[in-house]
């Protein structure tokens, strides 16, 4: 009898010790699952910020730039064709005069382009392939170098923010081109397909030593911007051979 109450207390002990263990595992998976959910909500803050920051900047860069192209239109195009309008409407002569009128009429014309060149709305009234068709037109009318686009598939879609970062980075490569590899031809190729866009970028350069470059700010700059929109820039490039930089966007991610 009295060994029957024994295994009876060794049961019911073993019994209250599994429920504690059970008790605690269950709680230490709640902590540990809590502690999860709160790095995961940082970890997407943090992201968020970054995102909204990089945004932030690839606008402020932008409106940098176009600041810079409106000074030189307004010094260069603008102050001209004021200085021409000044001349004719000083004449006593009907012809000139009329001549002064027209040169006004463009003038605003004029004007009014360059204001709008302020705002960035333009981003939503143009797919990102008629925006590199125009960089690459600007740039070969310079005569610097030939270039090429090739589109072998249809539109990419993408929002205002996402392709405003894009614009950024493909703007950036070409002057990188431009600045360092002195190339004869620069060829755009858009490829879409089920899965993701890929913009490839390539020149006939100079090239240069990847291994070498890779711990440029500029580099970094273009790969973290990537990052933020859920993408990835890859870049090939040997000394003499020109490079190739690969512009990679999932579909889950546009």
């Amino acid at each position: 009898m009295e060994n029957n109450g024994s295994d009876l207390f060794v049961i019911i002990l073993l019994g209250f010790f599994l429920m504690l263990f059970m008790v605690s595992f269950i709680i230490i998976m709640v902590i540990y699952h809590r502690q999860r959910q709160i790095q995961n909500k940082q970890k997407v803050e943090s992201m968020k910020a970054a995102y909204e920051n990089t945004i932030l900047n690839v606008e402020k860069e932008i409106r940098e730039d176009i600041l810079s192209y409106v000074g030189r239109e307004l010094h260069d195009n603008v102050g001209q064709l004021l200085s021409l309008a000044k001349l004719n409407l000083s004449s006593s002569k009907i012809e000139k005069v009329h001549e002064g009128k027209v040169l006004i009429n463009e003038i605003i014309r004029e004007v009014r382009a360059l204001s709008k060149s302020l705002n960035l709305d333009w981003v939503d009234s143009i797919t990102l392939e008629e925006f590199i068709k125009k960089e690459l037109a600007k740039l070969e009318s310079t005569g610097f170098c030939k270039v090429a686009f090739q589109n072998d598939g249809g539109a990419l879609p993408l929002n205002k923010e996402k392709k405003l970062v894009l614009i950024r980075i493909i703007q950036e490569c070409l002057n990188n081109s431009i600045k360092h590899a002195h190339p004869s031809l620069i060829e755009i190729t858009v490829d879409t397909d089920t899965s993701k866009s890929e913009i490839t970028i390539k020149d006939d350069g100079k090239g240069f030593d990847v291994n070498k470059n890779s711990e440029g700010s500029g580099m970094y700059n273009l790969k973290n911007r990537m990052n933020t929109i859920g993408g990835e820039i890859l870049i090939y490039s040997n000394i003499g051979k020109g490079t190739e930089l690969k512009i990679v966007l999932p579909h889950s991610a546009n």
